[in-house]
């Protein structure tokens, strides 16, 4: 059945390519943070690859990324450990700054 076969509204991987702005964001964080490790994340029916940094802190950001070995290329140029997340998880300082992001109160 052709319905099968059709791309849906709204996307799914593939839909923007990684950008300048991506990889300068990326850049900008490891200069601005201690202890920033990256954390590759697989693609999905959503999204691209991408790349999760983590600082000591917890705060973390997420962009899309060519690949995995693209991925790897940036951490390697930043000096920065690179982990597949699929492997490892989600380090924890990661959860505790979310936790506390969500107790935060607002004003």
């Amino acid at each position: 059945m052709a319905w099968f076969r059709r791309k849906r509204a709204g996307g799914g991987a593939g839909d923007r390519p990684t950008t300048r702005e991506d990889v300068s964001h990326l850049e900008e964080f490891v200069r601005s943070r201690r202890g920033v490790e990256a954390f590759i994340e697989p693609r999905t029916v959503m999204t691209e690859t991408t790349v999760m940094l983590i600082a000591y802190d917890g705060e973390w950001t997420r962009r899309r990324i060519e690949s995995p070995e693209a991925a790897r290329r940036l951490a390697h140029k930043l000096a920065i450990p690179i982990y597949d997340v699929r492997l490892v998880g989600y380090p924890q300082r990661m959860r505790d700054f979310n936790e506390r992001r969500k107790r935060r109160p607002d004003g």
